[in-house]
């Protein structure tokens, strides 16, 4: 992990460089300039090292995610993000490089070579001086220094918030490298803008040798980020001081003539850390780098721990059927964070038996969805398979009502078998089919004004809209539709009928209805409505008195 601290090498090129900027200040000759040359090949090697280290760096994290990828692979993804946005800029500042030699010396230069490399010794205006700045500072002081400074002062941010508050060297070593701060002028009385001081009126050797050493910089502060994500590998893993031998079962529920399986096991444990087992209801939150922590609510007990740092958990078993229970686990890790783990556990109490009852009623009707709970005690209802005779079952709920499977038969008079297998450590078990008797939705009551039959008021009468079909007391909501009815009405001893071809009441019905008197009859008749298994029934009339 880095410390912040320069290298004897890196501390060398620095020193060469003020030197050699300094020379260029005093107008020294041209075979000065060309000592430039030496510091960019130096600048260059450093480069090449860097990614070399950082190549190891990557491999060793690839090989970590491949053996651990729960523990390790998170951190792979951050580490080759860094390793993307650090070859962004990196290659920035290349192009930066091409495109001012290219502006000098024509895309033919010498010095340009394939896969957009330099060869800094074949550059042969090493001491122009307008080209670079024109590149970086510009003459409105709109160079492309300017977005080379935003970049710089971006991944330093960048950097700083991977590094999560978690190693400040690390952190301080970052800032001073990546430091994008205005100097101070040479008169020390103010300060000077950033890309103005690095790059106004350097000669084009001095400004390619400016730009390596700030992809030296960039290589630097990667190899930075990259020791500190390497090592939060393991900064949360646990330290064990205690093996305890383990039992557990694929099952806790045997049928009779089926095998009992068991693991026999090591687990480790830290007796010197201060474990918190929790056994009840818990809440779950997802936290910014993907993980979950996982807190007991108030209804949790807490199980007291032994001196082998297990919580033993025991409850009575009481009515059959399968129980589910589990809770959380809370401790420290060797980095000071607190560490939750769910668990969640299951067991069965009963005899062995397929239960396939149903929800809302004692038989399956036709052209409908009829819900039903089919279970085995001690199994997982994902390990269940379920066929229907004479119609289809599979997995779903019928609106509001319970029921994990819904069923539609076919045909009415037929009985219906619901055959349950069951896959029980590997084999499959069946059991004996479970019929059901199979019967016709029966017909709903046509409705007017929400009657039958009886006394209406005329005003009653008139105001109404639609007529209905209600099917009463049935186990199931089902929706009817009226499609088509008559109103009969006695008019001096004639008899006046009007239709309507759906539910609602046409004008020329309403009209009869509202010139009826006290004492006569209003007659609906030829009453239709279609259900949910698509048949169309005949519905008995509607005879209401006038009052």
């Amino acid at each position: 992990m880095s410390s912040g601290k320069e290298t004897p090498r890196q501390k060398m090129i620095g020193m060469m460089y003020l030197i050699l900027t300094a020379m260029l200040a005093l107008n020294v000759s041209k075979e000065a300039v060309e000592a430039f040359k030496k510091v960019d090949l130096s600048l260059s090697k450093t480069i090449a090292n860097y990614v070399k280290k950082n190549d190891i760096t990557y491999a060793a994290f690839d090989f970590a995610a491949k053996d651990n990828p729960e523990k390790a692979e998170a951190w792979r993804v951050k580490a080759y993000e860094v390793k993307d946005r650090a070859n962004e800029i990196y290659d920035y500042i290349q192009d930066l490089k091409i495109e001012i030699i290219t502006k000098a010396e024509g895309p033919e230069s010498e010095a340009l070579l394939p896969n957009n490399q330099i060869d800094i010794t074949k550059v042969k205006k090493i001491d122009e001086n307008n080209i670079p700045s024109e590149v970086l500072v510009g003459a409105d002081q709109a160079g492309k220094g300017n977005s080379l400074k935003a970049m710089i002062m971006d991944f330093r941010l960048y950097l700083i918030e991977t590094l999560d508050g978690k190693d400040p060297g690390t952190e301080q070593s970052i800032l001073d490298i990546l430091n994008t701060d205005d100097p101070k002028n040479l008169e020390g009385t103010g300060t000077e803008d950033w890309v103005t001081a690095n790059f106004q009126t350097l000669p084009l050797v001095a400004a390619i040798t400016m730009l390596s050493k700030m992809q030296v910089d960039v290589r630097n502060a990667e190899t930075d980020a990259l020791n500190f994500l390497f090592t939060q590998i393991d900064a949360g893993s646990f330290r064990f001081n205690n093996i305890i031998p383990t039992v557990t079962t694929n099952t806790s529920y045997v049928m009779q003539g089926n095998e009992y399986e068991a693991k026999v096991f090591v687990a480790a444990t830290d007796t010197t850390q201060d474990l918190e087992i929790f056994v009840g209801p818990y809440t779950s939150k997802p936290n910014p780098d993907g993980s979950v922590t996982y807190e007991p609510s108030s209804q949790s007990t807490q199980l007291p721990i032994d001196d082998s740092g297990r919580g033993i958990y025991r409850v009575k078993a009481g009515s059959v059927g399968e129980k589910s229970w589990g809770g959380v686990i809370r401790m420290k890790a060797p980095d000071g964070s607190i560490r939750t783990f769910n668990f969640d556990q299951k067991y069965s109490v009963g005899v062995a038996n397929v239960v396939v009852s149903p929800t809302a009623m004692n038989v399956l009707y036709q052209g409908i969805q009829n819900p039903l709970d089919i279970s085995v005690p001690g199994v997982g209802s994902d390990k269940l398979t379920v066929r229907m005779t004479n119609g289809d079952i599979k997995k779903g709920k019928y609106k509001d009502y319970r029921g994990e499977y819904v069923a539609q038969p076919r045909n009415v008079g037929q009985n219906a078998q619901i055959i349950v297998s069951a896959n029980i450590d590997g084999k499959t078990q069946s059991f004996p089919p479970v019929e059901f008797r199979v019967r016709r939705l029966p017909d709903p009551e046509a409705r007017f004004a929400n009657m039958k039959e009886g006394n209406v008021l005329r005003s009653v009468a008139a105001a109404q809209q639609v007529v209905t079909a209600v099917l009463e007391n049935f186990e199931f909501d089902l929706t009817y539709t009226v499609t088509g009815f008559t109103v009969s009405v006695n008019d001096k001893g004639f008899e006046i009928t009007a239709e309507s071809n759906n539910n609602r009441l046409t004008d020329r019905q309403k009209s009869l209805i509202g010139n009826l008197r006290a004492g006569q009859k209003l007659i609906i008749e030829k009453i239709k409505a279609v259900g949910p298994d698509g048949r169309t029934r005949d519905l008995n009339p509607i005879i209401l008195k006038i009052n």
